[in-house]
């Protein structure tokens, strides 16, 4: 028997934040000590569908077959009882329980342009990027890391000492966490700065061979392609020759002299990991 759907996403106004086990009804626990949070995640759960994420994924961990819509509607529902350090202290634990679903759901919590005060909400993203093993967990943290980037841009200070990170996730990260500055369509003089400053980074990562790097050097590109065509053109004549080809092309497919007439060849006709 599953509870009803509309219950389990407006159940709104209990405190989730503070409690351990034990501590009473509306701690966030049961009596065993299991979240809350993560039996409604569980009771949602569809073992087909399950099975099928653990093969796509791959990724060595359990996963409840619950899509991302409705753990986004789950994660709303919880954030709207929880000031921000409930909201932390939530994300923290569902990351910590490596569910599949509930790391998204912790992403989720903290994928809000306005976090009063964020230092411990960006803290805790930045710690959660050295755990990245796959592209679906780490977008959704990403999401949530680049809200609070575009809020402190300081912060771009700690990201650029990702590239240097032995682990290709981290270094993919620093590229998907920047993506707002590819999207601002009247950028101020410090937007170009730090967009200049990204590009320098795709520059010193063109030569990393890593699959998922490229992709997100081509992704980066492609994305600014849509409002600075010629800035990618330059860069691209400076150094795509040291790109995989399969990124040099993702790089420049939506210049305006590559468009063609399929959805894939406009904008919003894909998506990349």
């Amino acid at each position: 028997w599953r509870r009803p759907f509309s219950s389990l996403l407006f159940r709104r106004g209990r405190d989730y934040s503070l409690g351990k086990p034990g501590d009473g009804p509306d701690s966030g626990y049961f009596e065993n000590g299991e979240m809350r949070e993560l039996d409604e995640l569980k009771a949602l759960g569809d073992p087909g569908k399950a099975a099928e994420m653990a093969a796509y994924h791959k990724a060595p961990r359990e996963y409840l077959g619950v899509a991302v819509p409705v753990i986004d509607a789950l994660a709303r529902g919880w954030r709207a009882g929880l000031d921000v350090p409930g909201r932390v202290d939530l994300a923290r634990r569902l990351w910590d329980s490596d569910l599949h679903e509930a790391r998204i759901a912790a992403a989720k919590l903290l994928t809000q342009a306005r976090i009063r005060p964020d230092d411990a909400a960006w803290d805790l993203i930045a710690g959660w990027v050295p755990q990245f093993d796959g592209w679906a967990i780490a977008d959704h943290a990403m999401k949530a890391g680049e809200r609070r980037l575009l809020a402190r841009p300081e912060r771009l200070d700690e990201v650029e000492a990702w590239l240097d990170h032995s682990r290709f996730w981290v270094r993919r990260a620093a590229l998907v966490g920047t993506l707002p500055w590819t999207h601002i369509r009247n950028p101020k003089p410090q937007d170009l700065e730090r967009r200049e400053r990204v590009l320098s980074w795709l520059a010193r990562l063109a030569d990393d061979r890593e699959w998922f790097v490229q992709k997100a050097i081509g992704w980066w590109l492609r994305e600014l392609s849509k409002h600075d065509p010629g800035r990618v053109r330059d860069w691209l004549a400076a150094h795509g020759a040291r790109l995989k080809p399969f990124a040099r092309r993702e790089a420049g497919r939506w210049l305006p002299e590559n468009r063609g007439g399929t959805g894939q060849d406009r904008p919003g006709g894909d998506q990349l990991p």
